[in-house]
């Protein structure tokens, strides 16, 4: 490959990370029931709740998650929790 390629892709790849909230600013345990919990930033959705979630079931080698339920919060950092089941 070339150095151009190389320019693009990193480019591309650049533009598509800044479009999504990063998943270190998620807050992701897993609960004694087996279900991930997810705390999500105020300004996140929640697909990426559910992303960084499903990374989590995947590294327990589940394919897929559920969603349990979503209540708010009365932290202002983390408004919103997110239940997951994997699958």
């Amino acid at each position: 490959m070339n150095f151009s390629r190389y320019f693009i892709l990193t480019l591309l790849a650049v533009a598509i990370s800044a479009c999504s909230t990063p998943p270190s600013r998620f807050g992701v345990y897993q609960q004694s029931d087996g279900t991930i919990g997810v705390h999500a930033p105020k300004d996140s959705k929640e697909e990426e709740a559910q992303e960084v979630a499903l990374a989590e079931c995947k590294k327990l080698g589940k394919r897929s998650v559920t969603i349990i339920d979503s209540r708010k919060t009365i932290n202002d950092r983390f408004p919103m929790t997110y239940n997951y089941l994997c699958r």
